[in-house]
């Protein structure tokens, strides 16, 4: 079941980010994950729709925070992956808030396969990711319906 967040889950939100980064963003480090942590808490959750996914003891596994028909963010703890979880985020996205577009770390081919396998394509590329920083980022769209 999808549930919306409010500002009480942040803390738990940005656990389950890091968990997921730590798993798939190998080119991520400890000091980027310490520069973005507040900058997560402070500017991108209360700046996007947010809503998760729970398991049976009410925690959170993953969550989507979209913004103007963009996907800003999608997570799921590493235990959780490929459960489905990351797919039903998106279809709640797609369907309840018409989700044309996400960017994706070029250096994540797991998450740009998953949404390639989901209808979306590639139609643009940044050397750097919206803060500057040399993390190459794929733009998206859909093109297809998941």
């Amino acid at each position: 079941m999808i549930s919306p967040v409010t500002p009480n889950n942040y803390q738990e939100l940005l656990a389950v980010w890091e968990d997921s980064v730590r798993a798939t963003h190998d080119f991520i480090t400890d000091a980027d994950i310490a520069y973005f942590k507040p900058i997560i808490i402070e500017q991108a959750f209360p700046n996007v729709t947010l809503h998760c996914v729970k398991n049976s003891d009410a925690k959170i596994v993953g969550f989507i925070g979209v913004h103007d028909r963009k996907i800003e963010m999608l997570f799921v703890l590493d235990k959780n992956r490929r459960q489905g979880v990351g797919t039903k985020l998106l279809r709640f996205a797609l369907e309840a808030q018409n989700v044309q577009f996400v960017d994706v770390n070029e250096q994540n081919p797991e998450a740009v396969g998953f949404y390639e396998a989901k209808g979306f394509k590639v139609y643009e590329r940044s050397p750097t990711d919206d803060m500057g920083k040399p993390f190459p980022i794929l733009r998206m769209r859909l093109l297809t319906s998941a």
